[in-house]
């Protein structure tokens, strides 16, 4: 009876929860004789296939993450033969394939075959190339949380030659990116052995084609293994999947970005220096830092208070013993150039002022008793229900409760963590229905309903929000994403590459890590080298962990070359100064290193919200006609530029690097060139990052400054030359949504390799008027 009741209750309020938008007709509803098959198109290179038993699901739409109102058929002719139907665009052409004829089974066929009607369809490039044949699919019924439901999934031809990339964070690899091979479980897991996992089922193949796989449940990823690469869903009434073709990677970008959502340019501050600690137990502490870091004239723009500001948890408010004046402490900040984040959980304890009235309206996560589901056993985290962030009213009662006690007191931008949920929605109920058939979906509905409320808030103000995980479109809410609480390990630092790879193949550009990780420092080192700093004059920091410093400063100078560089660490202190002076040299120098860049790093997120594309490349990106690319996750090109490759092996001094054939390249630190297409020796002390430059690229450099609350000007203009090259250098206010409407400065440079000369058209007077001056060509 209680279980009836629950259903009902669901029933009625999943009428108020975000559903998928109403969408455009298909382009046809197939009949395959027990099988119903729609085709719909986001544009030329997009396609939306749904396969089901029922009719009425696959006139359901697309799910969650998807923009329906994005769908548009019109670039597609339609043809039905006797050999079935095929869709054709200049961008692609999908043929689906006639119901075979009806035959009687064999006896073993009785027994073993599927009893589904077969449904098989193929995909070609624009040149007319097959590039994906699907040659099954899965209904299989099963009861999930006392629901009947079904088992379902898909079945793709995998090329010998064929390499697989994203389907989000997965941090499984210390190397190797290529999926290839490999199974995932594609679901939001935080105590994933290697590190959390984060479900982006977006996968992108070498063929030059994606797969957006539109299923929130617990999905299995099978990449190439016996010919085959599967989808497998563990709850569902249908297969729904959308295929991207593009010749080149960006244009598949493109249309995942049509299907999903641009990346919003985030405020200029978000990359700069942020920096953070589990936790600052008072303002006196995050002041102290903060002043520290001006005079000591480092560059700092964010300054992050995270958990435990509170007196409770869920109680949503700020511990006047620890933080008496917050608004004096934000506008301390802000003086000084600098922003705020602060941390806001989902999670509300029993004892807390605000549990009873949010257990009494249901806006919290149940189980099958319709009863709040407070923590959970197997995890030492046992306090707290979860907001139920499907139900909109239970969004607004969390945002506002947010803004007018904790944001409003000065805070810039909110962190919301355990976005996962770390409350694993497993077994229990959302207003819209289980938490195994929607395990994938709280991050996209919790941060963008955090996202759409901040900025009507400050609708001139740019969301800034981090979250520790994703689903298909959270790259649309203006969010930061983090791998979450790694170890602070050589062997963590090791993984955080591949990882960062595939997620920002999923779509999802704007990804960083903990520099140094989150997790307490081992007692003892692990390192078998004499540790290349000296760790002497850090011994209340680091313990007896003698290569620490060494860790955290190769850590550091990676997050130097991410697009989000942001300290942090359950440690006594985390800021640049306390790891003794020698790691502090280094770090400084990378820390101002970093704001030059800025100008470079800006415009790279100006590209990513033009294209979808990220900035943070996987090499086979870039360089899809050099095989030996294909599964290198130990390093990776920054923007059109940079091919970094960090130091991940304690008391390494040298690296050897790959620099991919195509082009020649300059060693970023010497000015060396050297040809592509080989294996490089390179020297790596431990003040210096391998890093190479491609031949044809510009870099514009900026002036020195404190924080980006400064304006600044460009110091430098750095020339590879070898081959002609072009550069959109972009600038805007850094703040506010102008740049939607056209309002920031594009200056594009031009290298006239033959001519030896670099130009400047439009944009930016001053860069145009000054660029004589600023050039700098390597070699010269």
């Amino acid at each position: 009876m209680r279980l009836t009741l629950h259903r009902t209750l669901i029933a009625l309020t999943s009428a108020l929860a975000i559903v998928p938008s109403a969408f455009a007709a298909p382009l046809t509803t197939l009949d395959r004789n027990g099988a119903w098959v729609t085709v719909e198109a986001y544009g030329p290179n997009v396609v939306h296939v749904t396969i089901a038993v029922d009719k009425d699901e696959v006139l359901k739409g697309p799910g969650y993450g998807i923009l329906a109102k994005h769908a548009d058929n019109g670039a597609f002719r339609h043809a039905a033969g006797n050999d079935g139907d095929t869709f054709t665009s200049n961008g692609m052409t999908l043929h689906v394939n006639a119901a075979p004829p009806a035959r009687t089974p064999s006896q073993p066929e009785k027994y073993f075959a599927p009893s589904l009607a077969p449904v098989g369809l193929q995909v070609k490039n624009a040149q007319g190339e097959q590039i994906l044949d699907m040659q099954g699919w899965e209904m299989s019924p099963q009861t999930v949380s006392g629901e009947k439901t079904y088992q379902v999934g898909a079945t793709f031809a995998a090329a010998r030659d064929e390499h697989y990339y994203g389907m989000g964070q997965n941090q499984e690899s210390t190397g190797a990116l290529d999926l290839r091979g490999r199974t995932l479980d594609c679901k939001h897991w935080y105590d994933a052995p290697a590190g959390e996992t984060v479900c982006v089922p977006f996968m992108v193949s070498s063929k030059g084609y994606g797969i957006v796989w539109d299923n929130p449940s617990a999905t299995r990823f099978s990449a190439g293994i016996h010919g085959r690469t599967t989808f497998q869903s563990n709850v569902g009434e249908r297969v729904s999947f959308f295929v991207i073709t593009g010749k080149t990677a960006d244009e598949i970008y493109s249309g995942y970005a049509r299907l999903t959502g641009k990346t919003p340019i985030p405020p200029k501050a978000a990359f700069g220096l942020i920096q953070s600690k589990a936790r600052y137990d008072s303002q006196q502490e995050v002041l102290r830092v903060a002043n520290t870091y001006r005079q000591k004239k480092y560059p700092l723009d964010v300054m992050v208070v995270d958990w435990f500001y509170w007196t409770r948890m869920g109680q949503m408010d700020i511990n006047p013993a620890e933080f008496p004046d917050p608004d004096g402490m934000n506008k301390q900040l802000h003086d000084m150039g600098m922003q705020s984040i602060v941390s806001i959980w989902p999670r509300f304890e029993t004892a807390g002022r605000y549990f009873n009235e949010l257990d009494a309206k249901g806006y919290l996560l149940k189980d099958k008793d319709g009863k709040t589901v407070d923590g959970l056993p197997f995890r030492s985290d046992r306090t707290g229900g979860l907001i139920d962030a499907t139900n909109p009213k239970a969004r607004q009662w969390f945002w506002e409760k947010a803004r007018d006690n904790v944001l409003s007191h000065g805070f810039d931008y909110p962190w919301l963590d355990e976005t996962e949920p770390d409350l694993v929605p497993d077994g229990f109920f959302y207003s819209i229905g289980s938490g195994d058939r929607y395990h994938n979906l709280f991050p996209l509905l919790h941060v963008e309903g955090f996202a759409d409320n901040m900025r009507a808030w400050k609708p001139n103000k740019r969301v800034l929000i981090l979250s520790r995980a994703a689903y298909l479109g959270s790259q649309r809410t203006g969010a930061l994403f983090w791998s979450s609480d790694v170890n602070a390990t050589w062997e963590a630092l090791q993984r955080q590459i591949p990882t960062g790879l595939n997620m920002t193949a999923s779509g999802i550009a704007m990804w960083g890590n903990d520099i140094g990780g989150w997790q307490s420092i081992p007692a003892t080192s692990g390192g078998t080298k004499p540790p290349l700093l000296d760790p002497s004059d850090a011994r209340d920091v680091v313990g007896q962990n003698n290569d620490y410093p060494e860790l955290l400063t190769r850590w550091f100078e990676y997050g130097t070359f991410l697009p989000t560089l942001r300290l942090h660490g359950q440690h006594k202190h985390t800021d640049i100064w306390s790891f003794g002076k020698q790691a502090e040299a280094v770090l400084s120098h990378y820390d101002a290193l970093r704001y030059q860049l800025i100008p470079y790093i800006y415009s790279q997120a100006k590209f990513t919200h033009d294209t979808g594309a990220p900035f943070m490349r996987g090499l086979w990106m870039d360089f899809p006609n050099d095989p030996n690319v294909a599964n290198i996750g130990t390093e990776y090109m920054f923007g059109p530029a940079f091919l970094v490759a960090p130091v991940t092996e304690q008391g390494q001094t040298e690296k050897n690097v790959y620099l991919p054939a195509g082009s020649d390249w300059y060693n970023f630190w010497t000015d060396e060139k050297l040809a592509g297409g080989q294996w490089v020796k390179v020297a790596a002390p431990i003040d210096r990052i391998p890093v190479f430059v491609k031949a044809g690229s510009i870099v514009p450099l900026g002036t020195a400054i404190q924080s980006t609350a400064t304006k600044q000007g460009i110091a430098q203009v750095k020339v590879y030359p070898g081959r002609d090259g072009t550069f959109d250098l972009y600038d805007d206010d850094g703040v506010s949504y102008d740049y939607e409407k056209g309002k920031g400065t594009t200056t594009r440079l031009h290298w006239n390799d033959g001519a030896g000369k670099l130009t400047a058209s439009g944009g930016d007077a001053n860069v145009a008027k000054n660029l004589p001056g600023l050039v700098k060509v390597a070699g010269k």
